[in-house]
């Protein structure tokens, strides 16, 4: 019935950061007297390390906080009412055992109570959830609107062709001089402005 925590970077939007950019391309050159070639445009690429990002993204930081604040206070919640719940039906049990019940009507009104205290403990559980998969899907949203928004700007002198994530795996082969992450960072913190909300619950995380 206790929701466990959860709180899981790979959540984030960040390993949407794949940005298409349009560069400039040759045209065909056509004459008369020579045949048409193809010309070939190079394409210019590069890659933002997925894990950087979301360790030194000071967005990242504060929301990492801001949720996992959020997780254990419902994981306190529930777990405090699921204790309550388990002393109602243990002193029923008892009650049963040792034949206090007068009436078999009261008896099960005992009961008819636990089940109603198991279905309200259900139903909050599934709320506190569905509040804590909300707002990090809201969380989510504004950090990849925030990169993106960031990476256009970026790009307009950069004229990057292609701008891809390295997360794990997903790219075998990397040239190091093709690696913007630091840039990415640096540029992104340095627009970045903590909302007066955010910097208020990580103040109360500390106290």
């Amino acid at each position: 019935m206790i929701m466990k925590k959860y709180l899981t970077y790979c959540g984030f939007a960040a390993a949407t950061l794949l940005v298409c950019a349009c560069g400039s391309k040759n045209e065909e050159a056509t004459t008369k007297e020579k045949p048409q070639q193809e010309e070939t445009t190079e394409l210019k690429i590069a890659y933002v390390e997925l894990d950087t990002l979301m360790s030194q993204y000071q967005l990242y930081k504060d929301y990492s906080e801001v949720l996992t604040r959020k997780g254990n206070n419902i994981q306190k919640t529930l777990a405090q009412k699921q204790r309550a719940l388990e002393n109602h039906a243990a002193s029923v049990q008892k009650k049963y055992e040792s034949n206090e019940f007068t009436t078999r009507d009261e008896l099960e009104r005992a009961q008819a109570s636990i089940q109603k205290e198991q279905s309200d403990l259900a139903e909050l559980a599934d709320r506190l959830q569905n509040e804590f998969a909300m707002e990090q899907a809201r969380i989510n949203e504004e950090a990849r609107d925030s990169i993106q928004s960031f990476l256009k700007r970026y790009n307009k002198t950069k004229k990057y062709d292609y701008v891809l994530v390295k997360a794990g795996d997903n790219l075998l082969i990397a040239n190091p001089k093709f690696n913007i992450t630091n840039d990415i960072v640096k540029g992104l913190n340095k627009r970045y402005k903590v909302k007066p909300e955010v910097a208020e619950q990580i103040k109360a995380n500390k106290e």
